[in-house]
């Protein structure tokens, strides 16, 4: 059973001790239709050539997110089965230097989710987005958003079963990683 708890922000450090890291073995093809005025068609494609992707490798995780960004009003919880630490969930609400917040007071980011390899499909990661989730509404959010990309297929996945719609693609947003195209998910809360 997975025990979901609130942690203090100031634990960054420890959120980060969980890696991020995941196979891509699978990408999501995004193909306009009719000129994307008919939409868009997500083709899963397998890859010939798997590889490694860590998000904390290329950003310096979250031991350096508190001095690139003002935490204060960022929530966490870990999620536990018995006294190991097996995951993590960070979210950000009224920063006015987090592009992704758009200048709302009413959105909620879930910037980080995270849970160890041998205990993801085990439920935490649905029980970690629930207490994200709450823990926006309480504040006021009317919605939640997390960024992911096209190679993240799990992760894609995760979000739709969670009931979040796709919300924004930007097949330019990372200069830098030129075949990765960013996603944005939503999720509306009932407040």
């Amino acid at each position: 059973m997975v025990d979901v708890r609130p942690e203090a922000i100031a634990t960054l450090d420890r959120h980060g001790e969980t890696s991020i890291e995941f196979e891509v073995s699978t990408v999501f093809d995004i193909k306009l239709v009719d000129g994307g005025l008919g939409g868009l068609l997500l083709t899963e494609r397998t890859l010939d050539e798997p590889w490694v992707k860590d998000y904390d490798a290329a950003d310096g995780g979250p031991s350096g997110w508190a001095s690139r960004f003002d935490v204060s009003n960022w929530g966490m919880f870990g999620a536990y089965e018995d006294v190991d630490r097996i995951g993590g969930a960070v979210i950000a609400v009224d920063t006015p230097d987090l592009h992704m917040l758009r200048g709302r007071h009413d959105l909620a980011v879930l910037w980080d989710l995270r849970v160890v390899r041998s205990s993801r499909r085990s439920g935490a990661g649905s029980a970690l987005f629930d207490a994200a989730a709450a823990w926006a509404r309480e504040r006021g959010c009317r919605a939640l958003e997390i960024e992911t990309q096209q190679v993240n297929v799990s992760a894609c996945r995760f979000y739709q079963r969670m009931g979040c719609s796709l919300a924004a693609l930007d097949r330019f947003a990372y200069a830098e990683l030129p075949h990765e195209t960013q996603m944005i998910w939503h999720l509306e809360l009932d407040t």
